[in-house]
């Protein structure tokens, strides 16, 4: 009974239930989609930081990360290669490097790089470099003095395809290893910063160059799905750790490379459920005003109910039920709204091209694909059933005090 009467008394006055059904729509709409939008902003942020060299876990010796030269390089590679063999699921990539700091020259400049060797079939597979080049071609494993360099750097060493390049560093005899390479192709980045600071060369090249034999900087890995919390990636890691057993080496998920990623992710998700309260505050006096303008125009009403035998409780019953009702036709509504909203943008992204200088900044993707999590459609829709039944409380027991004599006084 109290379901079919509250169903009836939502639409005694049309108006009024939908001035609150769309405060509850629009509401849920915004977080819906402000949600979308930044999960996906985090979703990119975080591919691209792990695409541009870091991965979901990366192996080093124990000195390496304090102090990136070449003797704190790992040595006993086929241990390595037999625990990555075993241990890691199907579909899961990782690729050898050579890393370190040097200097780039030419005849019109010269400044710091990044001097990367890389296993080009296998690095194409875990990190930006295998969909980045604009121009030329990419690394052969059999190449010989060939590099290829970002597209900020030609400007920045005012040169191009075919000329050379002499690259210096420091070599495990602690000597001063340079090198003559001859640039092949050109790759772009999400960042410019990128473009200018990183060079790759064909791994056998650079230790050669460097004296390092069979010995590499690191080892990145690539898990075949990302999962933003970095549980996945910890309990790859733990195995890897488990399996190697040796303290000369430290595996490292992203999140703990990437200190800066993971504080933004939480903050991120704080401002979220911090835009939902807010969201909700608004709501909330939208649905208390308008409820207790029907209360007061029911008042009447009310107090013939008590009169008949009604008692306080029941009346309370009755409004809470009512407003459950219009909040779950708002929550509906605004769900399915925020979903073809998201989708619809999905398509084609939103260009943020125009903000371009600011975005790499931050390291925010040019082109933004909202991202809907379930658990976020779940958080926004209890926060606003529970808190907007919570809100009808009030004016369900300013109803429920109303006497039959105050009730027929009342004009």
């Amino acid at each position: 009974m109290y379901i079919i009467l509250a169903w009836r008394n939502i639409w005694r006055n049309p108006r009024r239930t939908i001035v609150i059904l769309l405060a509850v729509i629009i509401g849920v709409w915004s977080m819906i989609f402000l949600g979308a939008l930044m999960r996906g902003m985090e979703t990119q942020m975080v591919k691209n930081s792990i695409s541009t060299l870091t991965g979901s876990i990366q192996i080093h010796h124990k000195d390496y990360r304090n102090d990136p030269v070449v003797e704190n390089s790992m040595n006993d590679i086929d241990k390595l290669d037999k625990a990555l063999s075993t241990i890691l699921d199907p579909g899961t990539h990782w690729a050898k490097r050579v890393r370190v700091n040097a200097i780039a020259s030419n005849a019109r400049h010269a400044g710091g790089v990044t001097l990367v060797g890389i296993e080009p079939e296998k690095e194409a597979k875990i990190s930006f470099i295998g969909k980045a080049m604009i121009s030329g071609r990419f690394l052969l494993a059999e190449d010989k003095n060939k590099i290829i360099v970002g597209k900020a750097f030609l400007k920045k060493f005012n040169t191009k395809i075919g000329n050379k390049l002499i690259l210096m560093s420091q070599d495990t005899q602690k000597e001063i290893a340079s090198k003559a390479f001859r640039i092949i192709g050109i790759f772009s980045a999400e960042s410019e910063a990128v473009e200018k600071q990183i060079v790759f060369v064909p791994i056998s090249q650079a230790a050669n160059m460097l004296k390092m034999g069979e010995s590499i900087s690191e080892i990145s890995i690539m898990l075949p799905r990302l999962d933003i919390t970095g549980r996945n990636e910890t309990r790859a890691a733990e195995k890897l750790i488990a399996a190697i057993n040796d303290d000369t080496f430290v595996i490292e998920t992203w999140h703990q490379l990437l200190p800066m990623m993971k504080a933004y992710l939480k903050m991120s998700g704080f401002f979220l459920y911090i835009w939902y309260f807010v969201v909700f505050i608004a709501m909330g006096f939208g649905i208390v005003n308008t409820t207790l303008m029907a209360i007061f125009e029911r008042m009447r009403e009310f107090g013939l109910m008590k009169a008949l035998g009604m008692r306080p409780f029941q009346i309370i019953k009755g409004v809470v039920t009512e407003t459950f009702f219009l909040l779950v036709l708002g929550i509906l509504t605004g769900n399915i709204l925020g979903f073809l909203s998201v989708f619809a943008i999905a398509i084609n992204g939103i260009d943020l091209s125009a903000l371009a200088a600011g975005v790499q900044m931050w390291g925010i993707p040019r082109i933004l694909y909202p991202e809907i999590w379930a658990q976020d459609v779940v958080v926004a829709g209890l926060v606003v059933l529970l808190l907007g039944i919570l809100v009808s409380l009030y004016p369900a027991f300013k109803a429920a005090r109303v006497t039959p004599a105050q009730a027929m006084t009342k004009n």
